[in-house]
């Protein structure tokens, strides 16, 4: 008797756990996995493509800065070294093809004798222009919705390049069944709940979430220099990857410095093993 009254028990409180487990998996909601971009920058040899760092700014500063701004960037930055418009023979503040994009940005001052506002061609020490003087002008302009700032986006996303990727790439028509409102777009590549919207069946409640940003690539809205075609799916890829490089512009040196730290511990370790035997040789041990 007893031994049938603990495995009720036993079988009550798993179930529990586990409905608990499902309630708590279907609140929370759940979004697809980025999808896989075989970047030239992942792994611990990679780097970044310059080419394509330059068309990636060129998306940004054509497309995505008319709503997202980057405050933590400034224009010196993109003639760094490692960055898009590096050139050996200039110092980031000097590069000339650096100190061309700015000049053709218009950004807000002050006049220093009238104190009035005015705006003036950007240099390279500026930061880049943002959309908006501030967050509450950027949601009122954005159906309530303030586009995020973009500095770090791949750093403070699951899935980084691959997450920005894959929402740019990822919106689609809302499935049938599921509510949506005016001003919303379906992305199953968002985070999101979408069980209080969905009147399907409830255990196949679509992933994904709404986003107030539609869907912002259209073929052929850039034009590269280098004579790239700009399908949605490349400039996707390119923006993705110069924001990847904004987020963190030092990982390739921080892997070539981690490389050449193991290659010196190696060093380190075998002339220690040979010095060792060498001492230790004529000691019994």
């Amino acid at each position: 008797m007893t031994s049938t009254l603990t495995k009720r028990v036993a079988a009550g409180l798993f179930a529990a756990v586990a409905l608990m487990g499902a309630g708590a998996a279907q609140a929370e909601g759940g979004a697809l996995h980025p999808r896989n971009v075989n970047f030239s920058f992942e792994g611990p040899f990679g780097t970044f493509d310059q080419g394509q760092l330059q068309r990636g700014y060129r998306v940004y500063e054509q497309v995505c800065s008319a709503c997202h701004s980057m405050n933590l960037m400034a224009y010196r930055m993109l003639g760094q070294e490692g960055g898009p418009f590096y050139d050996e023979h200039h110092e980031a503040a000097r590069n000339p093809y650096v100190a061309a994009i700015a000049a053709q940005i218009e950004v807000p001052d002050t006049d220093t004798e009238t104190g009035e506002p005015i705006t003036r061609p950007a240099t390279p020490a500026d930061h880049f222009r943002a959309p908006f003087p501030n967050a509450t002008a950027a949601a009122f302009a954005n159906g309530g919705a303030a586009p995020p700032d973009l500095s770090v986006i791949t750093k403070a996303r699951h899935g980084g390049a691959e997450y920005v990727y894959s929402i740019l790439t990822g919106y689609r028509d809302a499935p049938d069944g599921l509510r949506i409102n005016p001003g919303q777009h379906y992305n199953p590549y968002m985070n999101g709940d979408m069980s209080p919207f969905w009147e399907g069946d409830e255990h196949h409640v679509p992933p994904g979430g709404f986003i107030a940003m539609a869907p912002p690539l259209v073929a052929g809205a850039v034009t590269y220099d280098d004579g790239t075609e700009p399908t949605v799916d490349q400039m996707a890829q390119d923006v993705a990857a110069f924001l990847a490089w904004a987020g963190d512009m030092h990982q390739v040196e921080r892997k070539r410095t981690g490389f050449a730290v193991l290659i010196y511990l190696l060093l380190f370790g075998i002339i220690t093993w040979f010095s060792y035997k060498k001492i230790w040789r004529d000691v019994g041990h």
